[in-house]
């Protein structure tokens, strides 16, 4: 693996593979309830990217209301869906451009930098909730940003590396297709 790169057959999916793996971590994250909980007794407050639920106490029910009726709510949902599905399309280029033969570097690079916009949005969807949440919503006791919010860092976070790796790929082209003859640093006498 080490020796060939990218040019190994299955080496050359690894970049495609993570992209998918973000793909699956931004689902979670939009469909998710957990982006914030509360976090000790009672369990009252629950709410995810697209709604706000609490109830009375401990097994009551719970009564739920639409974040999309605040301006805050739908940009921060417009924003983080911008990203995710910039990062889906990324993902389709990203399958498309690794499965020719041939890499096409220049369209590699571009896939790099539509990602790195797919974290900018994703993170202003990530920064606009909490700040808004935390001060329009009015909470009981110690609530918590949990997993499905994690997952959207998360999502946003593989967003912006994997824009690097894109990015510099181009970088080692010689390297990578084995244009370049190696280096020993050792002769023997």
């Amino acid at each position: 693996m080490v020796k060939y790169g990218l040019d190994y057959t299955r080496c050359r999916w690894i970049l495609p593979l993570l992209l998918g793996i973000g793909v699956i971590f931004g689902i979670i994250a939009l469909a998710g309830r957990g982006w914030l909980e509360s976090q000790t007794l009672p369990y009252v407050h629950q709410a995810s990217l697209w709604e706000s639920c609490r109830r009375p106490e401990q097994g009551g029910e719970w009564t739920c209301e639409s974040l999309m009726d605040y301006a805050w709510g739908r940009a921060a949902a417009a924003t983080y869906l911008v990203g995710f599905i910039l990062l889906v399309i990324c993902f389709a280029l990203a399958i498309i451009a690794f499965a020719i033969d041939t890499l096409r570097f220049n369209f590699i690079r571009g896939i790099g930098g539509l990602l790195f916009v797919a974290a900018v949005f994703s993170i202003m969807g990530l920064v606009i909730y909490p700040v808004k949440f935390s001060t329009e919503i009015e909470m009981t006791g110690i609530n918590m940003f949990s997993w499905a919010y994690g997952f959207g860092w998360t999502t946003a976070i593989m967003e912006i590396c994997l824009g690097f790796f894109f990015c510099c790929l181009p970088n080692y082209e010689d390297q990578i297709l084995g244009n370049v003859k190696p280096t020993y640093f050792y002769s023997s006498p």
